[in-house]
């Protein structure tokens, strides 16, 4: 017998375990609107509260990934595997621009959707929007061709796929349930499922500047995305990685582009963002067998970017999306600059021992580089660069930052929030965190 809407949310609420069929109905209300949005938002406090049996989860995972298109590559002549990667989102992180062209640079395919800024946490297509011309939302047959032609394509959410979780997510967003498990499963999988891959690799990080706070609700989220994933048939491994301190030296769109674009030319290498991608993308190549094993994949990956290759696939992923086509030989042409840099000094000179990574990301969206609400318009001018990482000495002549704002007072503000953040002292043995912490396969597999 169905149940009213009212009814399924009590059986929630109550703890009760849902049916696939019940998590069905519930899917197909929040797309034809037949559950209006205080049942969603009950429902999806319900679950904040209650929580989901890992059946329960997989069952609303496959049905918001059923609520709109689920992409067949199989007939779009690609040479390789579908493969992709999910950050659950971080300070100076730009992991994704640099993996996916690396990846198409050693025959794989890539399309990744991602998201906007949000909170302290930077957002992948800000960051691309702040390229001239760059449709970060392009139709379905436009998103299917550049992956075709150019290995890779970075976009956001179309209307198509899994328009379950677009109206999900708008919701929790403004009803505090964001932080439910089940539902950040859900709404990430149900993205990358309606995808179409043959593989995904999950970055979940650990520390101030991540989603999860510590090691142990970092591992419980990624076993929760591993189960999940495996059991809607999609291989999938996580590594947990630290967000302690921002992955790289840059924060701010427009900045974190030509960041990228020094990776990717090999003008800046051996960084912590150097680290993590080439991780990353190992586990990627590996699983879509590309290559026989992780010294096979590294071998590929610094072929691709010693050669240019992965520069090349970068470049034409931009010019296949209308971005300018010479972004790489001109970025200071089309990139936005603010007018006042202001290199900021410590307090006093030493070693900095820590970094709060939530801190410097607030101080970006303070600048306007970042939304404190959905709506917010960012500025991809302003933001930090080279900024300094645990165990380096800064002192008058090192500053523990660069400041890009459009005023000197918003300059001298962020200066003031940036000392804060940073810790800095005598201790020439500041403990320096590995950037990857831990690798975890589905089922018992593999732990470090």
């Amino acid at each position: 017998m169905k149940l009213s809407p009212a009814e399924l949310i009590c059986r929630k609420r109550d703890g009760e375990a849902l049916t696939d069929d019940e998590i069905e109905q519930v899917v197909r209300g929040i797309v034809d609107g037949s559950m209006s949005e205080g049942q969603i938002a009950a429902f999806a406090m319900a679950v904040f509260f209650r929580g989901m049996r890992r059946a329960e989860c997989a069952a609303l995972t496959g049905a918001m990934t059923r609520s709109g298109t689920v992409l067949d590559w199989s007939d779009a002549g690609l040479t390789g595997p579908i493969l992709d990667k999910h950050s659950t989102g971080g300070v100076g992180d730009t992991v994704s621009l640099i993996l996916a062209p690396t990846v198409a640079a050693c025959g794989g395919f890539v399309p990744m959707i991602s998201g906007r800024a949000l909170g302290h946490t930077g957002g992948t297509l800000d960051k691309l929007a702040s390229i001239p011309g760059y449709d970060t939302v392009p139709d379905l047959s436009r998103f299917r061709e550049v992956v075709r032609s150019a290995g890779c394509a970075i976009v956001g959410q179309t209307s198509d796929l899994a328009p379950a979780d677009r109206r999900l997510y708008a919701i929790r967003d403004v009803t505090a349930t964001v932080e439910s498990v089940p539902l950040i499963t859900a709404s990430i999988l149900s993205k990358k499922l309606a995808a179409g891959l043959d593989a995904l690799v999950m970055d979940v990080k650990i520390g101030s500047g991540g989603l999860a706070a510590t090691p142990e609700s970092a591992a419980a989220l990624a076993e929760s995305l591993l189960d999940v994933a495996a059991r809607n048939g999609l291989r999938t491994v996580a590594l947990l990685t630290d967000m302690t301190e921002p992955l790289a030296s840059a924060v701010g769109n427009s900045l974190e582009v030509r960041e990228t674009i020094d990776v990717l030319t090999g003008q800046r290498q051996g960084s912590r963002l150097d680290v993590v991608t080439r991780a990353l993308t190992t586990e990627l190549l590996v699983m879509g067998g590309l290559a026989q094993s992780a010294a096979d994949a590294t071998g590929m990956i610094e072929r691709a970017l010693a050669s240019g290759a992965a520069a090349e696939r970068f470049a034409r992923m931009v010019a296949a999306l209308g971005g300018p086509k010479d972004l790489l030989e001109s970025a200071d042409r089309y990139l936005a600059r603010a007018p006042v840099e202001l290199p900021v000094a410590p307090e006093r000179a030493g070693v900095v021992t820590a970094v709060d990574a939530r801190a410097i990301g607030l101080v970006v969206v303070q600048l306007g580089g970042g939304r404190e609400r959905a709506d917010d318009v960012i500025d991809p001018a302003v933001g930090l660069t080279e900024v300094r990482g645990v165990g380096e000495r800064v002192g008058a002549d090192r500053p523990i930052a660069i400041v890009h704002a459009r005023s000197r007072a918003n300059a001298e503000t962020a200066a003031t929030a940036l000392r804060a953040a940073v810790t800095v002292d005598d201790d020439t043995t500041a403990r320096v965190r590995a950037p990857v912490l831990r690798r975890m396969e589905p089922f018992g597999g593999r732990f470090w």
